[in-house]
């Protein structure tokens, strides 16, 4: 079964990061965002991985937990979340199921037998209902983009700025 928008996400247990184990029944009552990445320490994944850091204050303030996901070893991930110091925890899915779950592998060149992750993003409700999703994710605003999505799902969206008047 695959996951897709508007339906009850499939459950699963993975392993993460700092020893814990991700069970998303476990984790109903708060939004979930799972962002998959192609691998460890490359400048895209990175940048990615960087920008939900700078932005996990407002995430935490809207209810939602952050995991990123790639098919890296959890030593790997290890590494990767101390080196940038990640405040989320990374999925270890070194069999790809989540992949598989979410349809995230992409076939690479002919000549290389393992597929790769496609850059993508879910949204997973308080009720584990996968409510959005991007894929073939651009860096540039993305996390900003799904910030203000988690954000909607908790009712936190602030109001428009309103440029200042003056006085009479």
């Amino acid at each position: 079964m695959k996951a897709s928008i508007g339906k009850p996400t499939p459950d699963f247990t993975a392993q993460a990061t700092s020893g814990n184990k991700v069970d998303l029944s476990a984790l109903k009552g708060q939004n979930i965002v799972l962002y998959f990445y192609p691998k460890d320490n490359t400048p895209g994944c990175t940048s990615e991985g960087q920008s939900f850091k700078t932005l996990h204050p407002q995430f935490q303030a809207a209810n939602t937990l952050v995991f990123g996901v790639s098919r890296d070893s959890l030593e790997s991930h290890e590494l990767f979340k101390d080196q940038y110091q990640l405040p989320f925890e990374l999925i270890a899915d070194t069999e790809g199921l989540l992949c598989e779950l979410f349809d995230v592998l992409r076939a690479r060149r002919a000549d290389l037998d393992t597929p790769m992750v496609e850059r993508s993003t879910f949204l997973i409700d308080r009720e584990g209902i996968l409510q959005h999703e991007w894929r073939r994710v651009h860096i540039k605003q993305h996390v900003e983009d799904v910030l203000q999505a988690a954000q909607a799902l908790s009712d936190l969206i602030e109001p428009a700025v309103r440029p200042d008047t003056e006085e009479e």
